[in-house]
């Protein structure tokens, strides 16, 4: 199972909310997920982002592969 740590999309039309989860990669973007472990709000000025640094960590060293994106959240977050 090929597990990402990846955003998953929940905000109206033009107005974009990401929930940042853990999921299979073989799901769709806004499908099943397997944990919820942080958002991020673009709309905001700055970006609002809150990250479980806890779950994060742990889903890392278990194999979980974040994406180009919230690779980027969780440097500027401090978590990597």
């Amino acid at each position: 199972m090929a597990v990402k740590i990846r955003l998953r999309r929940v905000g109206a039309k033009k107005a974009p909310f990401y929930r940042i989860v853990v999921a299979d990669s073989r799901f769709p973007r806004d499908g099943r997920f397997i944990e919820e472990i942080g958002y991020y709000n673009p709309m905001t000025d700055p970006s609002d982002v809150k990250v479980d640094a806890e779950k994060a960590k742990k889903w890392i060293a278990n194999g979980a592969q974040p994406t180009d994106t919230v690779r980027t959240l969780l440097k500027k977050q401090g978590v990597l």
